[in-house]
């Protein structure tokens, strides 16, 4: 009984240091799987899933709003909304983030009206956007995986797939934060993060 346990044990060791893996280079840039809520972060931008009103909602969408006082609100008001997988940017005013990329991800229809494309495009569109203004450092949460009803799996593997993608056309952002709020989304976006294959 006591061998037993002790292979368990041993096993059980073996499989939480693979999921401890927190964070990787990838030419020059270091995404990081953090659990944190992303309103406290000192990033130079992050991200907002938004409606596509802009104009603030539940979640993390109404948390950053609140964070960030009634100036984004007002200067949301000129960006005249955004598309399903569209990014535009404004202010951080109260955050300690200089900037806030607002992008708009899919609502989950079951997969079959194109939400792995428009959830891509909505990190693909937010990195692209932040290395235009010259960010060194972006957090993005889990777009979609909340009201919007994204599979939490999937959504991290289009996450890290849109991120692998962009990586060779950066040239300002060395750092990408992915960020959970909860401790199990955070323990299964590391189990994710794992035995994903980043190799460029």
């Amino acid at each position: 009984m006591q061998v037993l346990f002790t292979k368990q044990l041993l096993l059980y060791v073996i499989y939480n240091k693979a999921l401890t893996k927190k964070f990787m280079i990838v030419k020059n840039t270091k995404i990081v799987i953090l659990k944190s809520d992303i309103t406290l972060l000192s990033s130079d931008c992050i991200v907002n899933a938004a409606n596509k009103s802009l104009l603030g909602g539940g979640g993390v969408d109404g948390a950053i709003h609140r964070a960030a006082g009634s100036e984004l609100l007002d200067y949301c008001k000129t960006l005249g909304g955004a598309e399903t997988g569209e990014a535009k940017i404004s202010p951080g005013y109260k955050l300690k983030a200089k900037y806030i990329i607002h992008t708009v991800g899919p609502v989950w229809k079951g997969g079959h009206n194109n939400e792995a494309i428009m959830l891509a495009n909505a990190y693909c569109n937010s990195l692209k956007l932040a290395d235009k203004h010259q960010v060194k450092s972006i957090a993005f949460p889990s777009i979609s995986t909340g009201i919007y009803g994204y599979p939490f799996s999937e959504a991290c593997k289009i996450a890290l797939q849109s991120i692998k993608k962009s990586i060779p056309h950066l040239k300002y952002i060395k750092e990408i934060a992915l960020v959970s709020y909860s401790e199990t989304d955070y323990l299964q976006y590391q189990e994710i993060f794992a035995t994903f294959e980043f190799d460029i």
